[in-house]
């Protein structure tokens, strides 16, 4: 039987694919579980141990996993930033035929799910050519490559491009507070826990498009992709500057609809009203990550917003002349934005209108 396309692109794909396996000290995870169980509930001392038969001759246990692909021969490999986000936890490699290398973390986009690891080869390792993820169509076929559920490496399912520029609010964990995920590749290409940080590839040209981040618990067959560009853009920064440089702004919003103008009694129904009140994770659409969890003043002091003249309750309406909304919001203006870059906002306050340029921090 002659080789198909995919099973070409398959057995191109595969070896640049690699397994994350996460580990932690025991005594560290026991003392974090504890730390999570409420005081009113007692629980028998046992159930709070980890068994003695999971943990290594190093005392540490194995926690999660996930996936990665290999972009440069001399070991650079892309993950998403919720696989390496624990910095006290310890990153093992394991290459499709079981090679294995401990990981150093490279760089985590502050706003994007994508990580930078590296690990140090013997030899040169074969990589993935990235493609453009701006030329996706609906439809195209695409194949997911991951260690699906931690356990079975090397796997790999079909599908196709399902939605474009897809928002969703996810949790890297239970216990972690949502973040909203823009622009995302939507794929009915199975997408299991432990696949996250593989890549999505076309079908048929083998270029990855995106890296699987995410599923959607209770549906069927909806998954969804961080598109590459992202990905290209942190590697071409920390090849520049040894780090992700992403553009600061300064302010929580909510994206302004005809729902919040008649709640709130607004004057306009498109816009983003800057606020540090959190409101509930519905009327959140975005909010600058460094401060979601502690937000209390919409603007922070200081930054390019405040120095720009933006203020608490005010609506900003436009970015460089275009509307603000739920269509495209100022997350995904920023998105084509640099560190220093210029930007003119038309903000209402009250019932008057003005112009705000804002010169675009370093996120540090």
């Amino acid at each position: 039987m002659h080789d198909t396309a995919i099973v070409k692109t398959v057995k191109k794909t595969i070896p640049a694919v690699i397994s994350i396996i996460i580990s932690k000290d025991a005594r560290a995870v026991e003392k974090e579980l504890k730390a999570s169980i409420p005081t009113s509930l007692k629980l028998p001392e046992e159930q709070t141990k980890i068994p003695r038969e999971a943990i290594d001759a190093r005392g540490m246990v194995k926690i999660g996993g996930g996936s990665g692909f290999i972009v440069e021969k001399s070991g650079i490999i892309l993950t998403n930033k919720h696989v390496i986000a624990d910095a006290s936890a310890e990153y093992t490699i394991f290459d499709s035929v079981g090679e294995k290398y401990e990981a150093e973390v490279l760089a985590r986009d502050p706003i994007n799910d994508v990580a930078i690891i590296k690990i140090k080869p013997k030899k040169d390792l074969p990589i993935l050519r990235l493609g453009d993820s701006t030329k996706i169509q609906l439809g195209e076929e695409v194949l997911a490559f991951g260690n699906a559920l931690g356990i079975f490496r090397n796997t790999v399912s079909r599908g196709i491009v399902s939605g474009l520029s897809r928002s969703i609010a996810a949790q890297a964990d239970p216990t972690a507070p949502p973040q909203e995920m823009r622009g995302l590749i939507q794929t009915d290409a199975a997408i299991n826990p432990g696949n996250s940080g593989g890549p999505l590839v076309d079908s048929e040209t083998g270029y990855v498009i995106g890296i699987n981040a995410a599923l959607l618990f209770g549906a069927q067959n909806i998954g969804f992709a961080i598109p590459i560009n992202h990905a290209k853009r942190d590697l071409e920064d920390l090849a520049e500057f040894d780090h992700i440089k992403r553009p600061l702004l300064g302010i929580s919003y909510i994206t302004v609809d005809e729902n919040l103008k008649s709640r709130m009694n607004l004057g306009v129904d498109y816009g983003a009203l800057v606020t540090g009140e959190m409101h509930n994770h519905h009327d959140v659409l975005e909010h600058d990550p460094v401060h979601r969890a502690c937000a209390r003043s919409g603007v922070i002091k200081d930054s390019p917003a405040y120095k720009a003249g933006v203020r608490e309750k005010d609506i900003i309406l436009e970015c460089e002349g275009e509307k603000i909304g739920t269509e495209k919001t100022i997350q995904d203006f920023l998105e084509d934005m640099k560190v220093g870059d210029v930007i003119k906002f038309k903000v209402l306050r009250g019932k008057k209108e003005f112009e705000a340029k804002v010169v675009l921090a370093e996120r540090k």
